[in-house]
């Protein structure tokens, strides 16, 4: 909670630090860089710092919290920092990391807003940080207890199957012969590749096979992305990666309660661990699967999509092509008019931000309480950004 001195503070200075927060990220990024190169080279994305998606959730994320404190004073703000966390704890951050982001954070604000940065400004902002900061780093603490540390492994490449021209399942067993965790579906893992350059890159993947396996299995599209490119062109059987824990808050919970499963392009993979999880523990309730892509041919773990599905008690499967829809598919857009949704359905979605805003919208028109839909992002969250 702000004190009251600095919550006035921050509720008259939040239009004008809103409205330079996009300007105060982009200097703040180039400082960092500039002092620190590595944390460019080894930790963050470069995809996302050159497309400024990083930036932009980067203030979005920081206007969002400070809006909390002062509308929600009586809130902790550990749900919504929660899926940051898990993304940092993916990525290793440690608490020390978050001094080095204060101070050129600081320099940027200053650098921006100039001579309206009093030393009564900077201090009920420098308490809007470290509440943030301290949120974050009690989470990750947490995480990393949980998952038995920070670190990541060596993993070998024992299978390599195409799913689609452009989607790859890599399957990985722990080259030190250890026990593999387990995970809650949904979640996913860093991946970390050496890359010609020099340069140690990381992403996250969702796993998309079934939790209680003793390997990992992630499922890779190419895109433009460095990672993904090089996992395409150079993971071969035998070949090594690195890779974390399994950390990420879209998860299943428990009950016979009815879902929904709703997907798009390559945010099926959370959904295939998903419908994996649900078929071994013998799900009761109705399970609504939901997916949209481009066409049949594109459409990545299709047949593990139907299959578990299938091995469900009470399930219907929707699938939408926007070309050679066929088998009862749907030509179009994925569009939930004709779907039957039962009262009390939790939806869980992933897919690109237009796709899940309509499916949620449509959700939300059917009756479904916005409190029971979730969702993951791949990449920068810039729907809470938004």
């Amino acid at each position: 909670m702000l004190s009251p001195s600095s919550a006035a503070t921050v509720r008259a200075t939040l239009p004008a630090v809103g409205a330079a927060i996009g300007e105060i990220t982009e200097r703040f990024y180039a400082r960092l860089f500039a002092a620190h190169p590595e944390l460019l080279r080894n930790l963050f994305n470069r995809g996302n710092q050159a497309s400024g998606a990083q930036r932009q959730a980067l203030a979005g994320s920081i206007a969002a919290f400070a809006t909390m404190l002062l509308e929600h004073p009586d809130q902790r703000p550990d749900a919504m920092l929660g899926r940051i966390a898990h993304k940092h704890a993916s990525l290793g951050i440690a608490p020390e990391q978050y001094e080095v982001v204060h101070e050129h954070l600081f320099a940027a604000i200053v650098e921006v807003l100039g001579d309206a940065v009093t030393p009564e400004v900077a201090a009920a902002w420098d308490e809007v940080y470290w509440l943030m900061a301290r949120t974050l780093i009690g989470l990750e603490r947490g995480l990393y207890e949980e998952s038995g540390g920070s670190g990541t492994r060596e993993w070998e490449v024992v299978e390599r199957v195409p799913e689609t021209a452009d989607v790859i399942t890599l399957r990985l067993r722990p080259v030190d012969g250890g026990p593999v965790s387990g995970f809650r579906a949904g979640q996913y893992v860093s991946v970390g590749v050496d890359l010609p350059d020099g340069a140690h890159q990381i992403r996250q993947y969702s796993l998309s096979g079934a939790p209680g396996a003793g390997l990992r299995q992630i499922s890779v599209k190419r895109i433009e992305g460095e990672v993904s490119a090089f996992l395409h062109a150079h993971a071969e059987v035998g070949d090594k990666l690195t890779l974390s824990e399994p950390y990420g808050d879209l998860v299943l919970e428990g009950g016979s309660r009815p879902l929904l499963l709703a997907s798009a392009g390559i945010g099926v993979t959370p959904m295939v661990a998903m419908l994996a999880s649900l078929t071994a523990d013998g799900h009761p309730g109705p399970v609504t699967v939901v997916h949209g892509d481009r066409s049949p041919a594109d459409h990545a773990l299709r047949a593990d999509h139907e299959l578990y599905a299938e091995k469900l008690a009470d399930s219907a499967c929707h699938f939408f092509y926007e070309r050679d829809a066929a088998d009862g598919a749907r030509t179009g857009l994925v569009d939930l008019a004709g779907i039957p949704v039962p009262s009390g359905t939790r939806a869980y979605l992933c897919g690109p931000l237009p796709f899940m805003r309509a499916v949620r919208a449509q959700l939300i028109g059917k009756g479904v309480a916005p409190a029971d839909i979730h969702y993951e992002v791949f990449g920068p969250d810039l729907w809470l950004a938004s």
